[in-house]
């Protein structure tokens, strides 16, 4: 990645905590480590555990701080004074009684701060890399070199298709999961909604020009689809989408008839009982 001067870049790494809810910068530790024999020897060792033990124990020599503000923003070296953030810290103090020497041992537990921006941000750190520990208050300067698009979501197949309702409407909306509307949006199909809140389940299907996805679209922003027993349901309690399950029967070609679609939809609400003990008023 090319290097360049922070008076070119528009956003700073003091722009992103700001937006995060930082309000005082020095309650924030900005790290960034780099791969070397001794320490993390490459991409294979960033694992949560070998880089937080790796992270904990620091020396009383150097230029670590004394006393360590309580947020830990780790960055690890991505190419030049390119550095890739990877995850946050919460700092609950020195664990003095594991102290050797030199050596300091602090209680840092995972934190979820920033969390969607993990492997995605890349700042470019300042020329004295030597110093590789700087209150947030310095390394706000830093520019920010890149915020790489989410990692896209793999598309699990029609068969092994099972989600809640709060992903349905990451599968709607969300870019990660552009290759599920792609598959969605290409079959006719007989899907299955659950209900683990009363047990009770919905057969429905969706020909013709809808598909799959046209329908769940429906569903995601209204959390009943229009449907009569679940528009009910919903009615009673808002936030009774959240107990939903979707998973998909059977998928048709676009080339399916109504014929056959309502043939396998009539069979489902027979196998399972939909229309006597479900959401079925038909």
């Amino acid at each position: 990645m090319p290097q360049t001067d922070a008076a070119n870049f528009a956003l700073t790494l003091g722009d992103i905590l700001k937006a995060a809810g930082v309000e005082d910068l020095r309650s924030v530790l900005v790290i960034r480590h780099t791969y070397n024999a001794e320490g993390l020897s490459g991409p294979s060792d960033l694992t949560p555990q070998r880089v937080l033990e790796y992270t904990r124990v620091q020396s009383v020599r150097g230029k670590f701080p004394a006393v360590p503000p309580p947020l830990w923003l780790l960055f690890v070296a991505d190419g030049g004074r390119s550095s890739r953030f990877l995850w946050a810290y919460e700092n609950h103090g020195e664990l003095e009684a594991h102290r050797e020497g030199d050596w300091r041992t602090f209680d840092l537990r995972p934190s979820g701060f920033m969390d969607s921006l993990r492997d995605r941000l890349v700042v470019e750190w300042s020329r004295d890399t030597v110093n590789w520990a700087k209150s947030a208050a310095t390394a706000a300067a830093f520019p920010v070199m890149e915020i790489a698009d989410p990692a896209v979501v793999p598309f699990p197949g029609y068969d092994r298709l099972f989600i809640d309702y709060g992903e349905l409407q990451k599968v709607v909306e969300d870019r990660r999961y552009r290759d599920w509307r792609t598959a969605l949006g290409a079959v006719q199909g007989i899907y299955l909604i659950a209900d683990e809140k009363t047990g009770k389940l919905y057969v429905g299907k969706a020909d013709g020009a809808e598909r799959i996805l046209g329908r769940w679209t429906a569903y995601a922003r209204s959390g009943h689809g229009g449907n009569v027993a679940l528009r009910a349901a919903v009615g009673l309690d808002a936030d009774h989408p959240q107990h939903f399950k979707f998973s998909i029967l059977r998928v048709f070609g676009p080339n399916a008839t109504t014929a056959e679609v309502d043939q396998a939809e009539a069979h489902y609400k027979r196998a399972l009982l939909s229309r006597t003990h479900g959401y079925n008023r038909n």
